[in-house]
């Protein structure tokens, strides 16, 4: 039987899945792994522990399905991430993850007035400089830890990481690249050297090509250690939340998709460049695409912090009680900026506010306005694409808050568009995998993760909903110098 590999390096947990090249899914497996927080506002992970845990996944995966011919692997992770390496490929220093790592703010101030302002960035690389990019990271690197720096000499992200151990290949997507801002031009589609070489002296940057370019073939050490057979095509692989987009058809002009995850990714796909200061103009996973996208701080990472707090009762549960709760939480509204806010607000300082709070409260009302918190900021987002020249017609929902509807209903109520929910929720790993497969066949992403039904907005929530987000709105600003401040006190 042929079959596809499909593996994804997540915030909390590495993915993997075997399918059919049709898509069916043959088994799945997930290894769960912590992220480092070593101060306020520092994001880490050893990049050591993607190889191990994809080497653990693929020969689990394949030795559970003995008849199953691995005709393609497909490798995905979060990002954009820097895991600085030296001549021999050791890490340097652990891993510093995407934009929910805040700690570069000084490099962002200075690069973005060395470099000429948000114009000049926005023009080279449709994105300025923020939490998200690459570029100021290196920067706090090589400032912050120079004898590390000295010793680096190439960057990965987590795809590019697990396609160089398969393979040997030193190899990064466009898309990929195109969001290590300001090392890539976004127009010439290639790296930017005047940019690249002043804030990343020494590193060589890797070969780019497309997302489901062949990267290389599994070599015969990397077969020992993953169970697969020598010679098997590797996909270059792309950032996770491209390649969902990818596995559920929301890569067309007008398409959203919205990712639920620990954090929440979206992409709008637009067939003229968007550049605006609150989001992030990128390259598609496929040649001759576009991307305006947005990402929240937190989404999924609030409603597990507040099950810790709560005593670790299951999540359907929390759910049960949340969606007996109803519209409004009994009058509390929830600013989720645990982690700061990336887009739209662009605010690394922000923190996370609960108004309202009085004794009679539960952990249901708590955990309905953390969900309602997420519908609001998606709102904010969609209203932020939109201003900036976006078009959205079809919101296509993907990630692992779609297994029960409740989340994903209370955003469609608070949001009033509808969302589409496909068939497979298992993650980006199923998606790579449906790259993967493009290898060796030619099925249509519309088929791999067809939708199985549509979440219409309650109108009957319309009202409530719209007076909650103007109340949203106007907390934010109402509190965002007491929450720097506060910011300040978690730096110190």
């Amino acid at each position: 039987m042929e079959t596809v590999l499909g593996i994804d390096v997540g915030t909390s947990s590495t993915k993997g899945v075997l399918t059919t090249l049709s898509g069916e899914v043959l088994s799945s497996a997930v290894r769960e792994h912590q992220v480092s927080r070593p101060r306020t506002g520092h994001v880490e992970m050893d990049p050591d522990v993607w190889w191990e845990e994809f080497c653990s996944l693929s020969t689990e995966l394949v030795t559970n399905q003995p008849d199953a011919e691995v005709k393609a692997v497909g490798v995905s992770g979060m990002g954009p991430c820097l895991a600085l390496v030296d001549g021999e490929y050791r890490p340097v220093r652990p891993a510093i993850l995407y934009g929910v790592d805040t700690r570069a703010t000084e490099e962002i101030a200075e690069w973005k007035a060395e470099l000429g302002g948000d114009d000049a960035l926005l023009e080279r690389c449709g994105s300025t400089l923020t939490t998200q990019a690459v570029g100021p990271k290196v920067a706090w690197v090589a400032r912050h830890e120079p004898d590390a720096y000295a010793r680096a000499r190439r960057f990965f992200m987590p795809a590019s990481w697990l396609a160089f151990h398969l393979t040997g290949a030193y190899v990064l997507d466009h898309q990929s690249a195109s969001q290590s801002t300001p090392l890539y031009d976004i127009e010439q589609r290639q790296w930017y050297r005047p940019w690249a070489d002043r804030i990343a002296p020494g590193i060589e940057l890797p070969e780019l090509k497309w997302a489901g370019d062949v990267a290389g073939q599994v070599t015969s050490e990397a077969a020992a250690l993953t169970g697969l057979p020598v010679g098997v095509p590797v996909t270059v692989g792309t950032i996770d939340a491209w390649s969902e987009a990818l596995s559920v058809d929301a890569h067309n002009p007008g398409d959203l998709m919205l990712m639920y995850g620990t954090t929440l990714f979206f992409i709008n796909t637009v067939t003229e460049p968007v550049r605006d200061v609150s989001l992030w103009g990128t390259i598609g996973a496929l040649e001759g695409t576009r991307n305006v996208a947005g990402g929240m701080a937190t989404s999924g990472a609030i409603t597990g912090w507040l099950r810790e707090l709560f005593g670790s009762p299951d999540y359907a549960t929390l759910v049960a009680e949340a969606d007996a709760v109803g519209v409004g939480a009994h009058g509390l509204i929830m600013l989720p900026y645990f982690a700061g806010e990336r887009t739209p607000l662009m605010d690394p300082e922000a923190r996370g506010v609960v108004a309202g709070l009085s004794l009679s409260h539960t952990r249901g009302d708590l955990y309905r306005a953390a969900l309602e918190a997420t519908g609001f900021a998606v709102r904010h987002n969609i209203e932020a694409i939109e201003q900036a020249g976006g078009s959205i017609e079809r919101i296509v929902a993907v990630g692992g808050g779609t297994k029960s509807d409740v989340w994903a209903q209370i955003v469609t109520d608070i949001t009033g568009r509808p969302q589409v929910i496909p068939r497979e929720s298992i993650g980006a790993s199923y998606g790579i995998a449906w790259l993967a497969a493009q290898i060796v066949t030619s099925v249509a992403a519309a088929q791999w993760n067809p939708p199985v039904r549509v979440l219409e907005p309650r109108a009957d929530y319309r009202e409530a909903y719209d007076a909650l987000y103007d109340l949203f709105r106007t907390l934010y600003p109402a509190t965002a110098s007491i929450t720097h401040a506060l910011a300040a006190r978690q730096f110190s």
